[in-house]
C-alpha cells in the first residue's frame, strides 16, 4: 500500500469533532511493539495537530517535509505508518480538545494548553529553544535600538513581552518605560490589547500574571481586548493601529521583522516602531503531547515517535521544519516539568 501525507487546514472546533473527525475512532488496535519476525508493523493514519502558532498557511507549507521524514524515521524502528494528516488547529484549546476526543493522536501545543487538558493527553517531549539575546527583566533594556536575535546557546525557558505598537497611545506608553517611569493601570486600561486564547502561555496566562503582579489586575480587567488567532493577526493589528499593545513569546519582533513592513504595513523597522512595555518571568517550553484516547499510541509507539522527532530535529531539514515554532529540537519530558505551568493557571483561576 502506498504512503500518503494529506495536508489541510483542520479547523477543530467542538462542533466538528464528533463529525468531519470522528473517523479516527474506527482504528484498529495496533500491536504494543513490532514483531521483527513478520515485519514493521502497519499503522493506517497517524493525526498530528498543530497549535496556531503562527497563520495556518505558514504552518502547512513549512511542515509538508515532515511526513516523509516521521515515515522514514518510524520505518526504521519498526512502523510502516501509510497515512500521515498534518492540521492546524483554530485555537490552542481546539487542539487539545482534539487530543481529548482522539481525534488527535498528536498535538504541538504549549505547556499551558497541555495543563488543561492533561487529564486526556500524556506529555512526550519538550521543545528546546535557542536562547534570544534580550532576556532582561527590566523593559527599557530591550528598547535600545539594537535588534535582537538567537544565540548559540540552549534554553529550557523562554519570556512573553507586553509589545507597544505605533499608535499615539503606544507611543506615549513607551515614552514613558524608556524614561524609567511606571505605567499606571488607567494609563494601561485605556489601550487597545490584542491578546491570544486563554490557554496560550505567552499570549495570555503569563502576561496576565505579570499584570497581577505589577497592578493587581489581570486581562479580563482590562476593557478593551481583541483576541487574535495567531500572532502574525496580532502583530499586523499592532502596525495598523487598530491594537495599541500586543503580548507574545520574547522573539516576536525578531520573527515578524519582514513582515513588518512587507505585509503589515509598517512604516519604520519593527525595531524602531515597537518598544517592549513589560517583561514575564520564564515560561517553560512547549510540548509535544499524545492522545490517551488514541489507539494508535501505544506504550511503544509512543517511544518510536518521540524517537523519531528528536533525531529529525537535529538534522539540518528537520530543524529548518521545527523552527516553524521557534523550536530547535526536542528532548524526552515528563509531567512533573509542568508543575509550575499548573500553578500559575491555579493562580490565573483564582484571580478571574
Amino acid at each position: 500500500m502506498k504512503r500518503f501525507c494529506k495536508i489541510g487546514s483542520l479547523l477543530l472546533a467542538l462542533t466538528l469533532l464528533a463529525g468531519a473527525l470522528s473517523g479516527c475512532g474506527s482504528k484498529k488496535e495496533q500491536e504494543s511493539a513490532p514483531a521483527e519476525e513478520s515485519g514493521p508493523v502497519a499503522i493506517e493514519e497517524l493525526n498530528i495537530a498543530f497549535a496556531p502558532y503562527d497563520a495556518s498557511e505558514t504552518i502547512m507549507a513549512a511542515t509538508e517535509p515532515l511526513c516523509g521524514m516521521l515515515q522514514e524515521k518510524l520505518l526504521e524502528k519498526g512502523y510502516d505508518v501509510k497515512n500521515i494528516n498534518l492540521s492546524v488547529g483554530a485555537s490552542y484549546e481546539a487542539v487539545g480538545e482534539a487530543l481529548s476526543a482522539g481525534s488527535a493522536d498528536v498535538g504541538f501545543i504549549s505547556g499551558g494548553t497541555y495543563t488543561l487538558y492533561s487529564d486526556d493527553c500524556d506529555v512526550l517531549l519538550s521543545a528546546l529553544r535557542s536562547a534570544y539575546s534580550k532576556d532582561s527583566e527590566n523593559p527599557a533594556d530591550w528598547n535600545d535600538g539594537t535588534p535582537g536575535a538567537y544565540t548559540g546557546d540552549m534554553s529550557t525557558y523562554y519570556r512573553s513581552i507586553i509589545l507597544a505598537g505605533p499608535s499615539d497611545k503606544g507611543k506615549a506608553l513607551a515614552a514613558k518605560v524608556n524614561a524609567g517611569e511606571e505605567l499606571t493601570w488607567e494609563e494601561l486600561s485605556d489601550a487597545t490589547w490584542t491578546v491570544m486564547s486563554a490557554s496560550s502561555a505567552s499570549g495570555y496566562i503569563y502576561p496576565a500574571l505579570w499584570l497581577n503582579e505589577h497592578y493587581g489586575k489581570t486581562i479580563s480587567d482590562l476593557p478593551n481586548v481583541i483576541q487574535s488567532d495567531s500572532y502574525s493577526t496580532s502583530m499586523a493589528r499592532l502596525a495598523s493601529g487598530q491594537a495599541d499593545i500586543a503580548m507574545g513569546f520574547a522573539h516576536l519582533q525578531y520573527k515578524y521583522a519582514d513582515q513588518w513592513t512587507s505585509e503589515f504595513g509598517g512604516t519604520g523597522t519593527v525595531w524602531e516602531d515597537t518598544n517592549v512595555l513589560g517583561v514575564t518571568e520564564g515560561i517553560y517550553n512547549d510540548t509535544v503531547s499524545v492522545s490517551k484516547a488514541s489507539a494508535v499510541m501505544t506504550e511503544d509507539f509512543r517511544q518510536a515517535f518521540g524517537e523519531a522527532m528528536i533525531e529529525i530535529g537535529e538534522t539540518e531539514e528537520g530543524l529548518a521544519i521545527v523552527q516553524t515554532f521557534a523550536h530547535t529540537g526536542y528532548a524526552f519530558a515528563q509531567d512533573s516539568d509542568y508543575d509550575g505551568e499548573r500553578a500559575a493557571q491555579e493562580l490565573l483561576k483564582s484571580l478571574s
